[in-house]
């Protein structure tokens, strides 16, 4: 069962914002809740061959994400600029993509987390390409020990570099993390740092619908909690989230750490509804909110709408609820 938090907590917010291959600009701020934003964008158009995620996160600000967060009381708190080193030389390795790149720039992710965590802050990184999430989660997991993931999307991106049709490291970013899939992994360059940080039982994938053979082999052997798109369809969202929180609440309470896409398989109102019931827990302990580009847009709308859907579904992780809301000091005026 999950346990409500007072949406009065003291939150911290962080926005780190990378903007090209050799620099990420980080804005950070401080709210009732702490709060930390990540935003790492322009080395992963290296992996996303159709480009604009790096508009992603400037569109994301230019909505008023952060003003909108202090209305919520959060405290937004600036943890200055992320800087990637700009690696030239980068062949692919055994089939694998953009290695030395991408490796590099999550351990400077990592390093970025774990001070934010540190701090005692919540953090939120927006993007940008799915690798990010090994530097994201490798960070949460070495400040705080274990946690668990939720981790909702179409896609599981639980392939090994050995098992990968694409050798995109953006489909393999989970078998980084997980223990079991430790002896999977080969040496690659850049990646020595990485150590495995979460068990296949503190994992539940929602909303999966398109996942490769080897991903569906490596979720049976390892028993992982799946609730693919056809069960959400089949139980309802609401049954979906409240069965999550009791499994991963079953023995202890760990640090929860949400990982999202702006779009996939599930509709807006579903999306909006994951992120207020986990937002809700008092658990939710770091977000990480990718895949954000407005070039898939046809039209301004479609862009406006894309980047209202993220911004929605932030403020439901942190105690907007669409009920409405009032602090907790509100009283009514006398006459």
């Amino acid at each position: 069962m999950c346990v409500s938090l007072s949406l009065c907590i003291c939150v911290c917010v962080c926005v780190f914002v990378c903007v090209s291959v050799s620099l990420c600009v980080c804005v950070c701020v401080c709210v009732c809740v702490c709060v930390c934003v990540c935003v790492c964008v322009t080395l992963f158009l290296l992996l996303q061959p159709q480009g604009g995620v790096e508009r992603g996160p400037d569109l994301i600000r230019a909505a008023g994400l952060l003003h909108r967060l202090q209305e919520q009381g959060c405290a937004v708190k600036d943890y200055g600029n992320l800087v990637f080193e700009d690696v030239v030389e980068d062949a692919p390795v055994g089939g694998v993509k953009r290695v030395r790149a991408v490796g590099s720039a999550n351990r400077r992710l990592s390093e970025a987390v774990q001070e934010v965590k540190k701090d005692g802050h919540t953090s939120v990184m927006l993007g940008g390409d799915h690798s990010l999430a090994i530097g994201s989660i490798h960070g949460h997991a070495a400040a705080v020990g274990d946690l668990s993931v939720v981790w909702v999307d179409a896609h599981a991106d639980i392939n090994t570099p050995l098992s990968s049709y694409t050798g995109n490291i953006h489909g393999q970013p989970v078998s980084y993390l997980l223990h079991e899939l430790h002896s999977k992994i080969p040496i690659l360059p850049n990646f020595s740092w990485i150590k495995p940080c979460l068990s296949a039982k503190d994992l539940v994938y929602i909303g999966l619908r398109d996942v490769d053979p080897a991903e569906h082999y490596i979720l049976k052997l390892l028993g992982v909690k799946v609730f693919s798109m056809s069960k959400v369809d089949q139980l309802g969202v609401a049954k979906v989230m409240e069965e999550t929180c009791d499994y991963l609440s079953a023995k202890v309470k760990k640090p929860i750490h949400l990982r999202t896409p702006v779009v996939g398989g599930l509709t807006y109102r579903e999306g909006v509804y994951i992120a207020e019931h986990l937002g809700q827990t008092g658990l939710l302990s770091a977000v990480d909110m990718v895949e954000v580009n407005p070039l898939r847009g046809q039209s301004d709308e479609d862009v406006r709408s894309t980047v209202s859907t993220a911004v929605d579904l932030l403020l439901g992780c942190f105690g907007r609820l669409r009920e409405g809301n009032h602090s907790l000091d509100y009283r009514l005026p006398e006459p």
